[in-house]
Order: C-alpha cells, then sequence, then structure tokens
C-alpha cells in the first residue's frame, strides 16, 4: 500500500472503532489482509445533492480513494451493469459502510473451525475478511450476477485469498459446500429462503438484512435448531439493496392508478409522515404487519395546500389509497382516497393503534420465525404471532 493508502485505512480504522469500539486484534489483522480500496472498481458513483456521479480513479485518484476509505457505502454498479445511456440511472450494488460491515461480522459471533456461506458477493471484500479470519476452505461466497462474481474473485486471488467464489442465485444457497455454521446475506429480504435454514447446521445462526415493500430497515439474526425452524429477533440500523429475485417494479401512475378508478374520500387525524418518513420504528411495525403495501411520496404542485401526496398501493396493484401532505406536522385532519377491495389507510391505522398501544415497541422487541411451512412475525412472545 502507498502512503496516502496507509494513512487513509488507519482513518477508516479509527472511524469504525469510534463508532464500533475497539475491533480487536483478528478483526483488525483481516483487515490489513484484505484492504477496502483493492476490491473497489475503478469507476464508483458517488451521491452528489441527490444525484449519483461516476467517480473515475484514473481522473480523480485522491476523491476515488477518498470513498474508498471513508466510512460510508460505495456504488460499485448502476443499472444491473447495463448503460444507462439517457435513461434513469439506479444503484444495482455497492460497497457496504465499514461500520455495518464490521458490526455484521461481530453478530456472526465466528470461531475459527466455522464454514461460513455468503449470500450476495459484490465486490468480495466481505468475502476476504472472512477467508482471512476463517481460511479460504471455511469460505463460500454466490452472487447471481457474473458481472460481480468475476471481478470479485480476481480481486480476491491479488490479495492472496481464494474462498469459494461462485455466480449463482444465492435464494437456492449452496448446497455442494453445505451444511454451514453461518450463513450472511449481504443484500436485503423481504422473505428468507428456507434453502438458507436447510443448509445451516442446528446451532449456527442465520444473519440477513431485512426490508418490506413499505420499509427498508433492520437486520435479521436467527437461531436454527434442530427441528428444522430457525427463529430470532430484529435490530435496527442498517439498509441494503433487495435480493434481485425479490424486487418489485411497480410505479403509481404506471401500473396502479387509473383515470376511471372513483377512490371513497375520507380525513384522517394520523399524520402520515409518522408512518411514512419520521419514525423508523413506527414505519418498521407497518412493514411488518402489512408485509404486501407499499408507499411512495409524490409532490403535487398544481393541487393548492397540499405539498405532497402519500400514495400506498398493494403489491398486487387491486388497492390504493393517497393522503395529503402540507409539509408540517399536527395538522388536524388530512384529506385520503382509498380505492379497490381493501382499504389501506383504515389498515395502516389499525396497525398504528396497535403499535401505539402496546407502548410504541422499538425493532428489537419484534422477531421472525422460519419454519418449512412459512413464516411467522412476532412481537415479545412468539405465541403470538401472524403470517408474513
Amino acid at each position: 500500500m502507498s502512503t496516502e493508502e496507509q494513512a487513509a485505512a488507519r482513518g477508516l480504522l479509527r472511524a469504525v472503532s469510534e463508532e464500533l469500539g475497539p475491533l480487536g486484534l483478528e478483526l483488525e489483522a483481516a483487515f490489513h489482509r484484505a484492504p477496502r480500496h483493492t476490491f473497489l472498481p475503478r469507476l464508483v458513483w458517488l451521491d452528489h445533492e441527490g444525484d449519483w456521479t461516476p467517480c473515475d480513479r484514473e481522473l480523480e485518484p485522491a476523491r476515488w480513494l477518498e470513498a474508498a476509505y471513508a466510512n460510508a457505502s460505495v456504488v460499485t454498479q448502476v443499472n444491473d451493469g447495463q448503460d444507462p445511456e439517457d435513461g434513469d440511472l439506479w444503484p444495482s450494488s455497492s460497497a457496504s459502510a465499514p461500520s455495518i460491515v464490521f458490526r455484521m461480522l461481530r453478530m456472526l459471533d465466528l470461531n475459527p473451525a466455522h464454514r461460513v456461506l455468503e449470500i450476495g458477493t459484490g465486490t468480495g471484500w466481505n468475502a476476504g475478511l472472512l477467508a482471512a479470519l476463517l481460511g479460504d476452505e471455511n469460505v463460500t461466497t454466490m452472487d447471481v450476477d457474473p458481472m460481480l462474481t468475476d471481478p470479485a474473485a480476481r480481486s480476491l486471488k491479488a490479495v492472496g485469498l481464494q474462498p469459494e467464489v461462485t455466480a449463482a442465485d444465492g435464494a437456492g444457497g449452496f448446497p455442494p459446500s453445505a451444511p454451514y455454521d453461518r450463513v450472511i446475506a449481504t443484500c436485503s429480504v423481504r422473505r428468507l429462503p428456507y434453502a438458507w435454514v436447510e443448509q445451516a447446521r442446528p446451532g449456527g445462526l442465520i444473519l440477513t438484512p431485512w426490508e418490506t415493500p413499505w420499509f427498508c430497515y433492520g437486520l435479521l439474526r436467527l437461531h436454527v435448531g434442530g427441528d428444522g425452524i430457525a427463529s430470532g429477533r430484529f435490530s435496527p440500523h442498517s439498509a441494503f439493496m433487495l435480493m434481485r429475485g425479490q424486487r418489485t417494479d411497480l410505479r403509481i401512475y404506471r401500473d396502479v392508478v387509473r383515470d376511471e378508478h372513483e377512490p371513497a374520500e375520507s380525513s384522517t387525524s394520523l399524520d402520515p409522515w409518522i408512518v411514512a418518513g419520521q419514525d423508523a420504528a413506527a414505519q418498521f411495525a407497518v412493514g411488518l404487519r402489512l408485509p404486501d403495501v407499499w408507499h411512495a411520496w409524490h409532490e403535487q404542485p398544481d393541487v393548492p395546500g397540499v405539498e405532497v401526496r402519500l400514495w400506498l398501493a398493494t403489491t398486487d396493484a387491486t388497492s390504493w389509497a393517497a393522503v395529503d401532505w402540507d409539509g408540517t406536522c399536527g395538522t388536524d385532519l388530512y384529506t385520503v382516497w382509498q380505492y379497490g377491495p381493501r382499504r389501506l389507510w383504515d389498515e395502516v391505522e389499525a396497525v398504528y393503534a396497535w403499535w401505539t398501544e402496546r407502548g410504541r415497541p422499538p425493532v428489537e422487541r419484534f422477531g421472525l420465525t422460519v419454519a418449512p411451512e412459512g413464516q411467522r412475525a412476532w412481537l415479545e412472545d412468539p405465541s403470538r404471532s401472524w403470517n408474513v
């Protein structure tokens, strides 16, 4: 490493240690064995005032290196590797923020004998850290996109690490190397693939980012039992790109709302910003209780007194609702429109009332159980659960 790279790496270690506490000798040694900058592509995309702007290492070396060793995520692929041309540019893969990477490694509670399956190779950096901690022979990493696994394998080899790298859909796990003591995903899921439970040893752990169509938030840590059931709790503060096989591509005006729809009009005293913007715990509860409902905010410049409108819809696009918001909290009443066989805003209000009646529980009090017959979420008591 050059002098500049060494200085940047030390700065990142300080930043992560300030957030998480001392990493310990093993994690620091893994960090030095697999330097983050060696896994980033020449071209990355950085957030600049809400827009993704390219940063080429050859053209902007200082800016590129700063991004490589910032305690922040770095977008490493857009539009699934396709040229966006003049269309929308959207992130499709990234190098996660180092603090969440190390936090998740700690949550795995690793020991040197563990065999690990990683879902979502990405740049290969996380697989490199795992291989440095456990040895190449104990780490299998997979990604659905060969445009990611091929350069990741080259980056790993360049630093002297060669875990198993395969291009395949991670939803099916990787049976040839099973069973695993730990399964870790670096993409979020809306339903946990049961293959991960089947390929984990009894007593093993599964760790994955979680999201619902309503809200991308939380980490799920499951303990695998000998009965084919995995159960555990959520923890807060994470947001990852969704597993590609679980994506949905729905837009309010393109796929849901039609001119001939005649919605019912009503009013509400529940501030829409609380359940769709302000309160992470409230949003998490809504998403977990209504796993087939998503939302989007749209500006309404032509509606007097309305700054934005919150739109809700089911993932099958059969029901929708809209709530006007004037940009301020505490307004006495907000106008509501609802259409379809379900009254979605009424459902959101009911979940919010359920959540507040129970003392506004944080994310850590919710859990999930995964069994062959399905998945059920719960609040504190697993015996009082609901399907997700």
